[in-house]
């Protein structure tokens, strides 16, 4: 007979490897060559020394002459907080009764929720790793009834709860996503947009400057974004990341590419080792590679995931990245700093399915509390305003 008892034992020894291998390993191909430790995690903050430069007590000299003098290495503490990101599933009182004498049935229930927070998560926390930590999804440009014009849908999906914002200002809050229209720029929620205007800001629920410092964040040099990981980079140039930002669209070609590596391997001594590109840059490389008649190599990365390259580095497509960019990546430098690995939310008694106040339902949650640190964000590149079908 299934009971409560069973169900929990089933996510914790069952279910909870998988998951954590799912969201560890296959939200994005970028996340699967990004290394996971509790180094450096003291308490509720990362407190970490990032090296950089050279041991000082190098040279050369004459036979009986003085040695070299020992410098010592060159650190740099950085220190932000952990991120706390949460997975909800929701199984109802009557499904669970109703299955009791079923275990087929309970295992493709349970099943089922699992492949939704999954498919959820990774999606999340791919959004994530290459957003800018603020949570922001979307900028609105009109408003009609319940449906609104963004200046991007990449991160809309069907069933998100996003908030409205007007600058600091919650405006709207907990409207559910029910159409995403990717021809049209447009999205229509459950409700009508009441209060929401022209450049108001949209971002998932609850989730305003919550979430983990992604890949966006690393190239944002405005003033108002100088400090990363508690460090003010107007005060250690070096912090400060290749950019490449063609004032009017270019197309794309070897020899862009080329001079990105060049530069961030001669300014930092790194080699690139992972390319992530949108889907119309992508494409136009692919073209530029049809038109000058040259065979696109592929690879096939650890985590299972093929890609074309470049000079043998995987050039890889991430559906989340804005039009017209290229990242440019050492993920050797990147790690997730986590108090722990993803485990479920428990209760006074150890429980992990908690019964609702107000509904006859029961919920387990997911955890994980963590950040994603670059040691060297000098040594990351980034070309954008790329020349693509999407902004000819």
């Amino acid at each position: 007979m299934v009971t409560l008892t069973s169900a929990e034992n089933a996510l914790k020894s069952v279910y909870l490897n998988v998951l954590s291998e799912q969201l560890n390993i296959n939200s994005n191909a970028l996340l699967s060559k990004i290394n996971q430790t509790s180094k450096d995690v003291f308490g509720k903050e990362i407190i970490k020394l990032a090296p950089f430069g050279l041991n000082g007590g190098i040279g050369a000299g004459t036979e009986t002459g003085v040695l070299p003098t020992s410098a010592g290495h060159n650190f740099l503490q950085f220190k932000t907080g952990l991120k706390n990101l949460y997975g909800t599933i929701s199984l109802s009182d009557k499904a669970i009764r109703a299955s009791k004498s079923n275990t087929g049935a309970f295992v493709n229930l349970l099943n089922d929720e699992m492949e939704s927070l999954i498919k959820s998560s990774c999606f999340n926390l791919g959004r994530m790793v290459y957003g800018d930590g603020t949570g922001l999804i979307g900028v609105v440009k009109s408003v009609s009834g319940n449906t609104a014009v963004m200046n991007s849908v990449k991160n809309f999906v069907e069933g998100m709860k996003v908030d409205f914002y007007n600058g600091e200002n919650a405006v709207l809050s907990g409207v559910v996503v029910s159409f995403v229209d990717r021809k049209q720029n447009q999205v229509s929620f459950s409700s009508a947009l009441t209060g929401v205007a022209e450049n108001y800001a949209c971002y998932v629920s609850l989730s305003k400057d919550n979430e983990i410092t992604g890949i966006k964040r690393i190239f944002d040099t405005t003033e108002q974004n100088k400090i990363l990981y508690g460090v003010d980079r107007t005060n250690y140039k070096w912090l400060y990341p290749y950019i490449c930002e063609h004032e009017t669209a270019t197309e794309i070609n070897d020899v862009m590419i080329q001079k990105a590596l060049n530069s961030i391997e001669e300014n930092t001594g790194n080699q690139v080792d992972f390319i992530a590109v949108s889907g119309d840059v992508r494409n136009a490389y692919q073209q530029y590679l049809s038109e000058y008649r040259r065979n696109i190599d592929v690879t096939t990365l650890a985590s299972g995931y093929k890609a074309m390259t470049y000079a043998g580095v995987p050039v890889v497509y991430e559906r989340l990245i804005e039009d017209g960019t290229m990242y440019l990546l050492n993920t050797r430098d990147f790690n997730i700093h986590q108090l722990c690995d993803w485990e479920w939310l428990e209760g006074d008694n150890g429980n992990i399915l908690i019964p609702s106040a107000n509904t006859p339902t029961y919920s387990a949650t997911l955890v994980k509390y963590a950040e994603l640190i670059c040691d060297r964000p000098g040594a990351q590149g980034k070309i954008s305003n790329i020349k693509t079908e999407t902004n000819a």
